[in-house]
This record gives C-alpha cells, structure tokens and sequence, in this order.
C-alpha cells in the first residue's frame, strides 16, 4: 500500500557526491523512492525530483554541489509542473537550513539519518509551496539504511554496511561530526544479508564502513571484523572486498582471517595519510610511520602477492619539505599498486581548521604533482608484473568509450579491458567471471583477449 499518493507517478534522479557509503545510501533512497511509486530517470533535466546525496570531505564536494543544485533553477520544467530539489547525505547534516540561505530553490533538506523520511518530506513539499519544510538532521534514528529496500546499480555487486559512524576523529576530518559515532550492525544481520544477496544472484561484496577494523567494538565488547570475514566467506559470496580500514585496528587476527579466506580478495586500501611521524601524530591518526611499515611487513608476510593501496593528504597545516619527503620514501618502500592522493582540504568544525599554516600554495601543489608521478610510476611497475599472466575478470559491463569492449576487476582491483568476443554480446557477459591474458599493461589498466569461457 502507497503511503503517499502525490508522488506516484512522478519521476526521480539521484546524484551522488563521494564514498562508496553514499552510493550505498543512494541505493537505499533509489529502493525508497521505487517503493512510494516514483520512476528513476537518466537526466536531472527530465526529472520531477532531483536528489543530491552529498560527501563534506573535501571543499571540491560542496563547489560542485552548490554549482549543479543551483543549475536546476534554469532547467526546463518538467511535465508535471515542477521540480521538487532535495539535498541529503553530509553537507545536509553539516549545514542544515543554512543550505537554504546559499542555495533558495532547496525544497527539501535531510541529513544523514533521516532517509527513511525522505518520501514523507517529498510530500509535504509538494504540499507547501512556501519552502518552509524545516531541515531534517536532527531527530534519531536507530536503525540502518540497510532495513530500507534498495534498488542496486549493479545486479553482481552489493554495497553491504557492518558498521556507521566514526569513534577516531582524526583532526582534518569532518566525518565523526557527520555520521555519528560508531554503531554496528548485529553480526547475524549481515551474515544474513549477504546469504540473500547470494541467492539474488550477486557474486561481490564490499562491506562498508568508516573503519571496518572496529566492527563490533561498541556492540560486543570487542572487534569481531575477522570472524565476519569467515562466516561471510561461507555463504558461498565469490568475492569480498571491504573498506576503510584504518592502520591502528588492522589486527594479527583480521589478517590471518584475510590470508584464509579465499573469497577475500588480494587487495587491501589500507590509508597512511602521511609517511611523517610527526604529521601522523598531529593528524591524531594514532600510529607511526614506523608502525604502519610494520603492518605492511606483517601483511605481506601473509599474503605475498597483495594489492596494497592507500590514501595521502599533501599540506597538511605544518607539513614541512622534510615531512614530504618522508611520505615519498615510504612511497617507495611499500610500492602501493595504486593511491588516492589530495591536496588538505580545510574543514569548518575540525580541530585542523583553526591550525595557521603559511605554506605557499605553489609549493604545496609541487610537492603534490611529485607525489602523483611517482605513485603513477608505482601503479605501472605493479601492472606491467602481470604481463603474460591470465587474471579473473569480473565483467562490469561495455566500456564508456568504446561499445565493443568490456570492462570488468581484477581480484587485485585492476582495471581489466578485452574486446567482446565474436558472437556474443555484452550483455551475455556482464556479471560473470572470465579469464583474461595480460598483453598491455598501462598505468591504470590493464588488457588482453578473452581466453576460455565465461562462468
């Protein structure tokens, strides 16, 4: 039964902003949005109602939001007469009614734990022409967005939440003021999920949460992320990965748990931030450079042949050339096969953001341009090792830029492309497993033929 009869029929797009959690919650909006009788369209443009999940990490996030929300006043109007805009995830938390101050045409304003009322606010909206439907980001909610439907992008992979919320707050980070601080989910909840996720036919999973190493922390008294990667690598899932992990947490059991479980995939994001003792330690990241290579050894030891990737903050208030070079040699030392690298991004509310620091830009983007060529130089040595190798290719779909080719991951996360065999067509192939030969190898793929058959 439909529970609000003003939006049957209307359609809906979502843009997402951000991390992999806020794809997920776009997912659980999307099923919501299904479930009220609304239709999801390609386009903004042709949109009755535009939804705009958020990420406030990065100042870029909230210049592009501000730039695209406030792009819909002069879009065509759509058949129905008008254009509902709504704005949620972590600016909406962040800044609440003050969206409305910036940005008029908002209709609706919800936060973080507020996506379950969506279709209700979407109502009132509709009702009430006087954009006066106060901001939703303060009431509580006790459950997960994962008791929402959801309406997955992909039919082979899942986005799947053990944990919210953030217990670390590093000091340039605005997510434990967003989210929340930890809560976990109970561990037969996930284990079940994932076994319905099976059945529905998805072959990978990616468990979710701000730092997966804690999982169970706050609920049973102890982490218990290593027995959930056994009990979830016994549901018959063929593939899991998981992010974020955070150094400190990485315990000896959750890496015994990795080497034994054959369904864990040789790659792990493993974020250092910084190569600098001194950095870590004014980024209250809670270990140090020595600690983080010593994790690495251990990793290695277990599994020698693992995708290590991480993420590296350039200019952090303080950073001095000698703190960057640090992060460079530890850089080379672990030879990551890939790394997000980003210039710090002051955030209102942070403990970073009061920190004076005169470090002319110029320098700050050198250093990061020397970072980013020799993370390139690292990601090319670590895909030219897999020429004349067979990888197993997850296929993801036709390529954007070319319909005649495929792309899909590596159980290392490597890009994978290979031309659609003749006689067949994309769509026999996305979602399954097939074999590739590695004859390119560039920087952030790699390239062969199809060998074998799909499975």
């Amino acid at each position: 039964m439909v529970d609000y009869p003003h939006l049957v029929g209307l359609t809906y797009h979502i843009k997402t902003f951000g991390c992999q959690m806020n794809l997920h919650d776009s997912e659980r909006v999307s099923g919501l949005l299904d479930s009220c009788g609304l239709v999801e369209v390609a386009t903004p443009e042709e949109a009755d109602v535009v939804v705009f999940m958020t990420c406030c990490v990065r100042e870029k996030a909230d210049t592009r939001l501000y730039g695209q929300v406030s792009s819909m006043v002069s879009a065509p109007v759509p058949p129905s007469g008008r254009r509902l805009v709504a704005v949620g995830g972590c600016i909406a938390q962040r800044d609440g009614e003050n969206i409305r101050k910036h940005i008029p045409n908002v209709d609706v304003v919800f936060g973080t734990q507020a996506i379950a009322r969506l279709p209700y606010l979407l109502e009132q909206a509709l009702l009430d022409d006087s954009h006066q439907l106060e901001a939703d980001t303060a009431e509580p909610y006790e459950g997960f967005s994962t008791d929402l439907p959801s309406h997955r992008a992909q039919s082979f992979h899942a986005w799947l939440p053990i944990m919210t919320g953030c217990n670390n707050f590093c000091t340039y980070c605005i997510v434990p003021y967003v989210r929340g601080r930890e809560r976990s989910r109970i561990f037969e909840d996930v284990v079940m999920e994932c076994e319905h996720l099976v059945r529905d036919g998805v072959r990978e999973i990616t468990l979710l949460g701000q730092n997966v190493n804690s999982y169970g922390r706050d609920r049973y008294g102890k982490p218990r992320f290593a027995e959930l990667l056994r009990a979830v690598g016994q549901t018959g899932i063929g593939r899991i990965r998981f992010t974020s992990s955070h150094p400190k947490d990485l315990s000896d059991e959750t890496i015994a748990a990795m080497a034994e479980t054959p369904q864990v995939m040789p790659q792990l994001h493993l974020a250092v931030q910084s190569g600098s003792t001194e950095i870590l330690r004014r980024m209250n990241r809670k270990y140090s450079r020595e600690d983080y290579l010593e994790l690495v050894h251990k990793i290695r030891a277990a599994m020698p042949d693992i995708a290590l990737s991480t993420d590296i903050i350039v200019g952090f208030p303080g950073e001095t050339e000698e703190d960057f070079e640090q992060t460079l040699s530890l850089v080379r030392e672990v030879e990551f096969a890939s790394a997000f690298t980003f210039i710090y991004s002051r955030r209102e509310g942070t403990p970073a953001a009061k920190i004076v620091d005169n470090t002319p830009h110029e320098v700050i983007q050198e250093r990061f341009e020397r970072l980013a060529a020799l993370v390139a130089d690292l990601a090319h040595k670590a895909n030219v090792r897999e020429l004349g190798s067979t990888v197993e290719v997850l296929v993801e779909g036709p390529s954007k830029s070319d319909a005649h080719v495929l792309v899909g991951h590596s159980p290392k996360n490597q890009t994978v492309h290979f031309a659609l065999p003749d006689g067949m067509s994309a769509q026999d192939l996305t979602g399954r497993y097939v074999d590739v030969r590695v004859d390119e190898a560039k920087t952030w793929y790699l390239r062969g033929p199809m060998v074998g058959s799909a499975r």
